[in-house]
Order: C-alpha cells, then structure tokens, then sequence
C-alpha cells in the first residue's frame, strides 16, 4: 500500500513524500525500509533519528524525522489503526464444519462459521457472521450475538447472552457456577445452586483463562465495551461498568460493583460487597476492602489513596534503618512553647482562697 493512500485511511496528516510502499507496523529499532514505526512515549524519542523506517507516526513535538512523518494527535491509537489496515486478521470462511456437533433446534445466524469439534446445544442462538473456532463448546439457551469471534476451547455455558463484536480469547469461560456453598450443622458444605445468568454486553473482550462466574439468583453483567485480560476471576454478581479495564491475574468478588471507566491493574482486587466509584484506578497488587468514591486512586491492602500510600511505602523502606532521611518525618513536630503566668495560677489561688474561708471560721 501507498504511503499517501495509508494516510488517508487513517484520516492524517502526511509531512513528506508519500510514494514509499509500506507493509506491516513495528517498532523504531526494528522498524526497515517498508515499515511505519510510531512514537508514543517520549522515552524513545532517542530512537527516531537512527530508524529506518519508511514512515513515522508521531504528534506534533516530532520536529524531524529521517523519514515522512504521519501526523496524529494520539500516535497510540493511531498505530492501533494502523495495524488494523496493514495486517487484517484472517478469519475462516461461513459454514458449519461436518466436524460440529449442531442440535437441531440451534440457530446459526447468515455467514456464521462453526469450526471442527464444536458443540452447539438445544435451542442455543449464534448471530450472523460470528465465528466460533475448534472445540467451542455453546450450552443450552445461550444468545451470542453478530460478528463474535470465539476463540479454541472457550465454554459458553447455559443460558449466557452474548452481545455483538464480543472476543473471547482461547479458554475463556463465560458462566461458571459461582463459588456458593452453605455450612451444614456438621461443617460439612451445601452446595448453593448457581442458576442465575451472565449478560456480556456490546464491544467486550475477555482474555485467555478467564472466569466469569453466574451467581445463584440474579445475573452477572460485563459492561460494554470492557476489557478483560488472561487469568482474571470475575465472581457471581458482579457488575462490571462499560469500559472497564481489569489487566492480568484480577479477582474481583462477589456482588461488588463497579462503575464505569474503572481500570485495575496486574493483580489487584476487590473483597465483595464493596462499590467502587466511576474513573477509579487501583494500583499494581492492590485490594480493595471498603467503598471507594468516583475517580479515587489507590494503591497497597487494604488499598488507599496514592498520595498517602507513597509517603507510608517511604516510612516502611526505612524505618528499620537509621537515616537522616527518616528523622523529619517520623520527628514530631515541636509544640510552641506555653507561656507561664506570672504569679500564682488560677488553680492556687483558689486553693488560697479556701484555706483563708476555713481559717475565718
């Protein structure tokens, strides 16, 4: 493809000739001729001077580049797009492989794809152009909606809807029974049946390995848009808001509820029952354990705010150590001194003044 005719799809700016023939998207080190690079991070600004590239995508700040310059207010998503032009993914053609294993009263949408050794259960809906690759395992009554993609060995369990444009990385399993049980009088465990739904929303991503568990009454709902990472364990009853990002090794507990435009990082979480406000970040290895307000920032368990946990991570590195570094902050600070009185005080002179009442007696 034709460097200006690149530019244009991507809605651009083009600074520099646009007649290179460009191919694939990569990094500035690896970048060679017929590659766009991009500069999103200022770290590697060090980097444009030596790339070989055939076109940069970068914002404005880039004065100068041995190469044409694709002009973006945000590069990231830009390269993102970019990707998406020059490396389309390449799905399997329509058709339901004589592999499947398809219960007739299923419904597969127009151009949907069943690959080998699927299993679509009674009464199950697949949407129009929707793929479900090998070993997909679709459970009885359950809705996914057009243009999925539905990765190798993911299960579906019953009764699960699904919106449209869903990705569902391999091994994922969308309504797993919750992790329910009651104390018998004996401490043995009564297993609580788990029959309520999952409703996953427009425009999700679910990653590799990840769980998301149906609750025993009501539903568990990902909200559209949401972004789910591999190894993330999404407990009966959550509600999950749109646009959500939770990164690798997340446990989110049952019943909590999250707003929108909450990101968790790797391996923080929440305990149950707990609401955390809109446009939260919990920090890298963080719990949650109390209700959060909209756009907290927290870090540490139990997690709380940044700002705070970034003095107390000073005190804990050093407090062991004798430092003078540490002594203005554990130092109390010195109170003013107290002006004495001239004269006896208040309290003496009343002492005076009852002794001399007893002696008049």
């Amino acid at each position: 493809m034709l460097l200006s005719e690149l530019a244009k799809l991507l809605g651009c700016e083009l600074d520099g000739a646009g007649t290179a023939d460009v191919r694939r998207v990569t990094g500035l080190e690896d970048a060679q001729p017929g590659d766009v690079t991009f500069l999103s991070n200022k770290k590697y600004a060090k980097h444009v001077s030596q790339t070989r590239a055939s076109a940069l995508i970068a914002d404005r700040s880039v004065l100068s580049a041995p190469c044409p310059i694709i002009r973006s207010a945000n590069p990231y998503l830009t390269f993102a797009q970019a990707i998406a032009v020059l490396s389309p993914s390449s799905l399997p053609g329509p058709g339901v492989s004589p592999l499947a294993a398809v219960d007739a009263s299923a419904t597969i949408g127009a151009g949907a794809s069943v690959g080998p050794f699927v299993s679509v259960a009674a009464d199950a809906i697949i949407g129009a152009r929707t793929v479900l690759f090998p070993h997909v395992t679709v459970g009885r009554g359950a809705v996914i909606g057009e243009d999925c993609v539905v990765h190798a060995q993911v299960s579906i369990r019953e009764g699960v809807v699904i919106g449209d444009r869903v990705v569902l990385q391999d091994a994922a399993v969308i309504g797993s029974d919750g992790f329910g049980f009651a104390k018998r009088a004996d401490g043995t465990h009564q297993k609580i049946p788990q029959v309520g739904r999952v409703v996953i929303e427009h425009d999700v991503e679910i990653g590799a390995h990840t769980a998301v568990d149906r609750p025993a009454v009501g539903e568990t709902r990902i909200g559209a848009g949401a972004k789910i990472d591999n190894l993330v364990q999404i407990a009966h009853g959550v509600k999950l808001g749109r646009r959500a990002l939770l990164a690798a090794q997340v446990g989110i507990s049952g019943s909590t509820t999250i707003d929108d435009d909450v990101v968790f990082a790797g391996q923080s979480g929440a305990v149950g029952h707990v609401h955390i406000g809109k446009g939260s970040i919990i920090t890298a290895k963080s719990g949650v354990t109390h209700d959060l307000p909209p756009n907290a920032v927290v870090s540490g368990f139990p997690a709380f705010d940044l700002s705070e946990w970034k003095k107390a991570s000073v005190v804990f590195r050093l407090s062991g150590r004798k430092r003078p570094a540490l002594k203005p902050i554990l130092k109390p600070k010195p109170k003013p001194p107290v002006e004495r009185q001239k004269g006896p005080t208040p309290t003496r002179r009343k002492a005076v003044r009852r002794k001399l009442r007893r002696a008049k007696r």
